[in-house]
């Protein structure tokens, strides 16, 4: 077993014990000359037959603690730094030193393993448990308390929680490993410093900068990312997309491997899928029932028949009402129980806004007046004055550019189209694809350009807080892709009001979308990793085991939710802005997302690296995207109404004129909104208990604040 593993200690005691990853294991590294250490795990039973393996391990590796209450016997690998190529001793020994430097001296406070050797490309790197306990306390982290209840941890009041002398079951591997990269993106150099063994002129790090973030700019550090660690991985999958059973899923254990977005995101797929139940029986039962007689003159017979798929109005009417409560019933559910959850996983009361800056914050030098550290200052009214005067116009202008994009193309496609009413000719038919081939190839163009502008953006806006700058960057890019996937649907709604052609596009969009996305999402990277990566997996063909480090380190990033939320968000657009249109949207989005959990599930566990995720409350912006979403689908279901050839045929019917049903139209989209507001207000964002467990901890917190004043 490893001796007493020694790292840098305040004044709490800290120890890696528990048993390894999982209680009863323990956590081996062997390393060889030529080849990168490989993580076993082997239980406390099969240490007899590891002999020979025990016999090679080099435990003195593991930088040393001074503290005492800092021993142990073993120490828990969390994060793997990859180093770039022809990375010198030197450079590398410089970054172990300031891995393990106390943080008086500059440090991270953490433990470091070089790997196979001083000349070796990685870096493994654990934590103590007296960083871990400091880390937590500054995250703002709520933990069991002795008496059951949940409550914000305290250094000082550390023994009054449960299992606090065991990190394994005190903090979640994700928390664990989320804190190594929290003290990493803390460190930053002093005063001015040469990288040794680096080029004079490459080498230089800047009065307080981010060594780590320099240090990828540089190339010295290729990537870092969090150990998998196989048993609890494949534990996870069996009981989350393995398992045949469709309702629930592993939500604690989600949280617990993957952390708080990473669980929030399948929690609301999970709860939203299930929710689209209802409408799609709604959707099945107005499809089917027949669409009534039209009444009018010979045009109104001629819509009817253009329009003949398309519901009664009756059903256009419940569904258009129907679709506005549902969205905001779900949305204030949602709510309540994601507040359910955050109390559950400890990140009620995050304090976020005084931890340590973001790597990339900069700013005039100073103390600041909350904290009292020396940290860079940037005012709030500076960074307002960027967003207004910088990025608001240059989002509107790439807005611009999608309207120009849309409008060029139907140009373009009434010049081809009256070309080929002239001309009749087989080249001139072909020439009928070619605005829709130059439509598309604009709006990837575009979308890649604004990708990288709305990233600069944010960074320009210099946000002190990671969720800050990942909430405004999320929504630069939101706001985009929302307009370049709804601009055409809009316009086919509500300029050319043409039903029929957008009842077409809707489904064509849900059928065609949704194939392909599953087959690119899932079996794209499966294939890639199968055949192409396969190479990469039988490095050590002496060895019948499999080196987990270096199949990890082969893996691709994993590309974040992103993608992910668009989806479902374009999905809710679909169901709440144009289900009146198409009532069987819901039964496509359901069928799709039933697959769609255990495909993401599957993607994430296996085809991935593990993602770093910092503890988080909610879904953040997401959630704000999505309400937005129920308020505009009022006003859009209301105008189809309005426009839909069957309404028109009823109101001429009724003796309705058109001024009249316009006016009808806004009244009951005022008063849909109205009673939107009212659910809204009426259904609380949190449930009682959760609300009196948030006030207990805010109390608990204000009286240990006072049990610290002299």
């Amino acid at each position: 077993m490893w001796p007493p593993s020694q790292g840098p200690s305040r004044d709490t005691p800290a120890v890696l014990s528990g048993g390894g990853v999982l209680g009863n294991h323990w956590i081996l590294v062997s390393q060889r000359s030529s080849e990168l250490g490989r993580v076993m795990m082997a239980s406390a039973g099969e240490l007899e037959h590891k002999g020979s393996d025990l016999m090679s391990l080099k435990p003195e590796s593991w930088t040393q603690v001074s503290c005492p209450c800092c021993h142990s016997d073993q120490v828990e690998p969390l994060v793997l730094i990859k180093l770039g190529p022809k990375i010198t001793p030197a450079t590398k020994k410089w970054i172990i030193s300031r891995i393990e430097a106390r943080e008086t001296e500059g440090g991270a406070h953490l433990l470091a393993h070089p790997g196979e050797d001083s000349d070796g490309d990685i870096i493994l790197v654990a934590a103590p448990r007296c960083t871990l306990l400091r880390v937590t306390e500054e995250l703002g982290l709520c933990k069991p308390y002795e008496d059951g209840s949940m409550a914000a941890f305290s250094c000082h009041d550390r023994d009054s929680f449960k299992n606090v002398d065991n990190m394994q079951e005190f903090l979640t591997a994700a928390e664990r490993q989320y804190i190594v990269k929290y003290e990493l993106d803390s460190l930053h150099v002093r005063k001015d410093q040469h990288v040794p063994g680096m080029p004079l002129s490459k080498g230089l790090l800047r009065a307080r900068e981010s060594i780590f973030q320099k240090l990828q700019k540089m190339g010295v550090v290729r990537s870092i990312f969090p150990l998998h660690e196989k048993r609890s991985l494949d534990d996870l999958a069996k009981n989350w997309y393995t398992k045949k059973q469709l309702w629930g899923q592993p939500l604690d254990s989600i949280n617990a491997y993957f952390g708080g977005p990473v669980a929030f995101y399948f929690s609301f797929l999970d709860f939203y899928t299930w929710s689209l139940v209802l409408p799609a029986f709604l959707g099945l039962v107005l499809a089917f029932l027949p669409g009534g007689e039209p009444v009018g003159g010979a045009e109104a017979k001629q819509e009817a028949e253009e329009d003949e798929e398309g519901p009664s109005v009756r059903g256009l009417a419940v569904q258009a009402v129907f679709s506005m409560l549902w969205s905001t019933v779900v949305m204030e559910l949602w709510k309540r129980r994601s507040s359910s959850l955050s109390y559950y996983w400890g990140t009620l009361q995050l304090t976020e806004r005084f931890a340590e800056p973001r790597p990339g914050f900069h700013g005039t030098m100073g103390y600041s007046p909350i904290t009292g550290r020396l940290e860079p200052l940037f005012s709030e009214w500076h960074r307002k004055l960027r967003i207004g005067l910088v990025s608001v116009p240059v989002v509107g202008l790439f807005l611009g550019m999608v309207v120009l994009g849309i409008a060029g193309f139907y140009s373009g496609e009434a010049l081809v189209q009256g070309f080929h009413a002239e001309r009749g000719s087989i080249l001139t038919a072909g020439l009928l694809y070619v605005p829709s081939l130059v439509h598309i190839l604009y709006v990837n163009v575009l979308g890649s350009v604004y990708s990288k502008v709305a990233l600069l953006l944010t960074e320009y806006e210099n946000h002190r807080e990671e969720s800050a700058f990942q909430n405004h960057h999320t929504a630069k890019t939101l706001l985009f892709t929302f307009f370049n996937y709804f601009a055409i649907l809009f316009h086919i709604a509500f300029f050319k009001q043409d039903l029929p052609l957008l009842r077409k596009r809707l489904s064509s969009l849900l059928i065609v979308t949704q194939v392909i996305g599953q087959c690119t999402e899932v079996l794209v990277p499966y294939l890639v990793d199968r055949f192409f990566s396969s190479s990469d997996k039988n490095l050590q063909e002496d060895d019948p085991e499999v080196d987990r480090i270096r199949v990890q380190i082969g893996l691709p990033p994993f590309p974040g939710l992103f993608s992910e939320y668009i989806e479902l968000l374009v999905q809710y657009g679909y169901l709440s802005l144009f289900s009146c249109v198409y009532p069987l949207t819901a039964v496509f989005l359901l069928i799709n997302n039933v697959t769609e959990i255990r495909t993401d599930a599957f993607k994430i566990c296996r085809l991935f690296q593990k993602p770093f995720y910092a503890p988080v409350s909610s879904m953040g912006v997401w959630q704000a995207a999505f309400e937005i979403l129920g308020f505009v689908s009022v006003m859009s279901n209301c105008w189809l109404l309005l426009l839909s050839p069957r309404v028109k045929h009823f109101c001429l019917e009724g003796g309705f004129s058109s001024r009249n049903a316009l006016l009808f139209a806004i009244l009951v989209e005022h008063v849909l909104i109205l009673i939107k507001m009212i659910l809204a207000f009426v259904i609380p964002d949190e449930p009682d208990w959760v609300r009196r467990k948030r006030d207990e901890i805010e109390f608990r917190s204000l009286h240990a604040l006072n049990e610290l004043k002299p």
